[in-house]
């Protein structure tokens, strides 16, 4: 299990610079909101993680290597002292890039010596928190996609993070048909994934059970051109389509569209991590708040989807998806033209369009649900400051599922509970509707 771990350690920190290829040297320190941190300081947090949950606590008389990352690259962690304010992580000019590199590399090296220490005491514990670290540095790079895309949206030029060598080709949208499920008790929760996938994040667990109504969900996700539709019938007009606190919401924002959606000089357009782009029709909508999907939902006669329906019917579908695997698993060293194609999103496959089957549940885009984000039953978080990792942010929130164009393979299971609060808009939300 040591050397398949160190690989995946290996591969993963390698990927978080390779993700960076494209970024011009002005670009590390940019953060355009509070939400959204600077590439720079992403690699330095996820560096942070492993000295700070793994190295210090079990490696004999360790020694940091600048004392003063415990405070700048702490994003949460009461447990473990004070943070840098997080709406100030644009003005860390220094630690240079330089540095932060030689800290990264200073870790790993660490990493592996002590991931070799087959007799170490604690060994297992070691392991499972270089599991963890993994997956949070996998987080962290769909997060630097993310952030990325929403601080270079800012800027008029309206920058290309990387190039796309050709527009994929326009497909007639799939006629949206509705998939019936029975209900009934079920279990949801991971239930322990395959050889492939034998991780979960605590949030995941414990399976336990809960009943369903008999309900429907759409067989695929709602588009732009339908999306359209909604806003040309005044659907950001009508407050009687809004949850009280998405009409306010709309109301002190301004807005009337979904993010990086622009008009000009009378085309519809939307920026993307390939530039400003023509806005496709048939491509699913992204980029909506929840409290847009609920309204979308509620103009179509329908609603969102529960969280446990959700499963359910996605744990009757192998785990498969657009590209994922190529563009974000396995740059080679960041991404080819046509891997690049792949940070963004696409129109339903021609090929599986028309069956009348669930279609769209990883990949393109996160998926709303109507459930608040809250414990399972039974739900006990790790003891210390590393419990704070989830449980901490069981409230005020809603839980997406599925997977966007920038996930990571090894995060697409039925389980996953992803977790945002209903006015965020900038991750890669879409919608499913639900009867």
């Amino acid at each position: 299990m040591s050397d398949a771990l160190i690989e995946r350690f290996r591969v993963t920190r390698q990927q978080s610079i390779d993700f960076c290829e494209y970024l011009a040297i002005e670009d590390y320190c940019l953060q355009a909101a509070a939400f959204a941190s600077p590439p720079k300081w992403h690699l330095a947090h996820t560096t942070w993680f492993y000295e700070t949950f793994i190295l210090s606590p079990f490696v004999t008389n360790y020694r940091p290597v600048n004392p003063a990352y415990a405070i700048l690259f702490n994003s949460y962690y009461n447990g473990v002292g004070k943070q840098f304010p997080r709406p100030q992580r644009g003005l860390l000019s220094r630690p240079t890039l330089e540095e932060v590199i030689d800290y990264r590399s200073r870790i790993d090296a660490a990493m592996e010596t002590l991931l070799h220490d087959q007799h170490h005491p604690q060994r297992d514990t070691i392991l499972f928190r270089c599991t963890l670290g993994i997956a949070h540095e996998q987080q962290h790079q769909e997060l630097f996609f993310t952030d990325i895309k929403y601080s270079l949206s800012v800027n008029p030029l309206f920058p290309t993070f990387s190039m796309l060598e050709e527009s994929p080709p326009s497909v007639e949208t799939a006629k949206l048909q509705w998939i019936a499920y029975e209900g009934g008790l079920v279990e949801i929760g991971f239930n322990g994934g395959d050889e492939n996938r034998t991780f979960a994040f605590d949030n995941e667990l414990p399976r336990h059970k809960t009943y369903l109504e008999p309900f429907c969900l759409s067989n695929r996700l709602i588009t732009n051109g339908e999306y359209q539709e909604f806003i040309d019938d005044g659907g950001y007009q009508h407050s009687e389509l809004w949850l009280a606190d998405g009409w306010v919401d709309i109301q002190t924002r301004s807005q009337t569209a979904p993010l990086y959606w622009h008009n000009i000089d009378g085309q519809p357009m939307e920026f993307t991590l390939h530039g400003m782009q023509r806005r496709c029709d048939t491509t699913p909508v992204c980029h909506v708040s929840g409290y847009e999907a609920d309204a979308f939902a509620r103009w179509s006669n329908a609603r969102l989807p529960s969280e446990a329906e959700w499963e359910i019917a996605a744990s009757e579908i192998p785990v498969t998806c657009s590209g994922v695997d190529n563009a974000i698993y396995h740059p080679q060293p960041a991404f080819s033209a046509t891997q690049s194609t792949q940070l963004h999103r696409q129109a339903m496959d021609s090929e599986v369009r028309d069956n009348n089957e669930i279609t769209q549940l990883y990949g393109e885009c996160w998926q709303w649900t109507q459930t608040a984000y809250a414990p399972y039953p039974g739900y006990q978080p790790a003891k210390g400051a590393i419990g704070e990792y989830n449980g901490k942010f069981m409230a005020n929130q809603w839980v997406l599922r599925g997977g966007s164009c920038v996930s990571k393979h090894e995060h697409l299971r039925p389980s996953y509970r992803n977790f945002f609060y209903p006015h965020d808009r900038w991750q890669f939300s879409g919608i499913r509707l639900a009867k």
